[in-house]
C-alpha cells in the first residue's frame, strides 16, 4: 500500500541521509571502520540522489521517482545486511538493521508519482 507522499519521502530522505552521516560520530565509533563508513557513504549517496530526484524536494529533477525508490530499496537492504556482509555484527548491528528496514519500508510505501509534474 502506497501511503507516503513523495514530498514526505523527500523530507525523510534528507533526514535519513544526515542521520547516517552523523550517527558514527554521535555513537563514538571509529570513523575509519566499516561500521562507520557504510552509513556515511550511504547517507551521502541518499542526499545527492535526493537533490537529483524528480520530486518536490529535488533540485535537478534528473532521476525518476521509481528509480529513486529502487535505489532506496537496495540501499536499505545493503545497510540492514552490512553488519554481516562486512563483518562487524559482533560490535554493532542494531542501528544499521533498524535504519535499513526503515529505508526498505519507506521505499515500498511511497507513491511513485509526485503531486507536481517534473520533467525527467
Amino acid at each position: 500500500m502506497k501511503v507516503i507522499e513523495t514530498r514526505t519521502h523527500g523530507y525523510l530522505d534528507y533526514m535519513t541521509g544526515i542521520l547516517l552521516i552523523i550517527l558514527p560520530f554521535l555513537a563514538g565509533w571509529d570513523v575509519n571502520a566499516s561500521q562507520s563508513i557504510v552509513p556515511m557513504v550511504l547517507g551521502a549517496m541518499t542526499i545527492i540522489m535526493s537533490l537529483m530526484t524528480a520530486y518536490e524536494l529535488g533540485v535537478t529533477h534528473i532521476i525518476p521517482m521509481p528509480t529513486h525508490l529502487t535505489i532506496d530499496l537496495v540501499s536499505g537492504l545493503v545497510l540492514a545486511a552490512s553488519p554481516w556482509l562486512f563483518g562487524f555484527a559482533d560490535q554493532v548491528y542494531l542501528p544499521h538493521l533498524i535504519v535499513g528496514i526503515f529505508e526498505i519500508m519507506a521505499s515500498l510505501m511511497t507513491k511513485t508519482r509526485p503531486q507536481a509534474a517534473y520533467s525527467t
